[in-house]
């Protein structure tokens, strides 16, 4: 299948998923990375006059900003801009923060962010009926690399079936910013964090054993314990059985 071809496959899956669900159009977050933009997108081709893009600043980097609006001004979608900085502030001194390891702590507190986020794309899907579009990818979904109930928490992932290489491949067919292809992918939970360095381990790595099954020994064992270990995190709540 042809990269424009996987693009008009998924548009078509966008509008058909939500009208079944009753959904009168899309929200989705911006985030000004590459797996937002190419979602963006998809979802302004299958919804051309019923989606929300929402840019959603949580002590967020510029850039990122900026190269979120970079993607709505070219594909004219209409966004909104929540700025979440004082409402994480307010959480945080209201939670209790000693007594635990710091970096467990550093990770607690910036998993806030994602469902603040995600709090908000409902807020506005509920207000238009619209249904929220998640942007994981494969790559991320398979190990677990989201946030539980934040970014993780959407109502259809149109790229979840899709590699991070893949998704590279269908943004540079969907001419997205080629400054948003090729920067390093970040979930943007802290200056200076990178998804790479994050997970241990390189897409490129990452993608090829999702792909074809093949890496080397130490890469496959720690591939295969992250997909275990997060196992929770890609089903439902379990439920005893009576």
């Amino acid at each position: 299948m042809s990269v424009e071809a996987l693009a008009q496959k998924l548009t078509s899956w966008i509008r058909e998923t939500v009208s079944q669900a009753g959904g009168k159009g899309v929200v989705v977050g911006m985030s000004g990375g590459v797996d937002s933009s190419v979602a963006a997108v998809l979802c302004k081709r299958a919804f051309p006059k019923a989606i929300l893009g929402v840019i959603m600043s949580c002590h967020s980097s510029n850039i990122d900003r900026e190269h979120a609006e970079l993607v709505a001004a070219r594909f004219h979608v209409p966004v909104k801009v929540v700025v979440l900085d004082e409402v994480f502030d307010i959480l945080i001194k209201a939670l209790p923060g000693d007594g635990y390891d710091a970096a467990i702590g550093k990770l607690a507190e910036n998993n806030i962010k994602p469902r603040l986020r995600m709090v908000t794309l409902y807020y506005f899907a509920n207000r238009l009926n619209y249904l929220v579009v998640g942007a994981s990818n494969r790559s991320e979904l398979s190990v677990g690399y989201f946030t539980k109930y934040g970014d993780g928490g959407s109502d259809l992932m149109p790229l979840g079936s899709l590699v991070k290489s893949q998704v590279r491949d269908l943004a540079r067919c969907l001419d997205i910013p080629r400054e948003i292809i090729d920067k390093p992918p970040s979930a943007g939970l802290w200056e200076g964090q990178t998804d790479e360095v994050e997970l241990g381990l390189t897409y490129s790595e990452l993608d090829r054993y999702l792909v074809t099954g093949e890496a080397e020994k130490k890469i496959k064992e720690k591939i295969d314990f992250m997909i275990g270990k997060s196992i929770h995190k890609r089903c439902l709540p379990p439920i005893p059985p009576l």
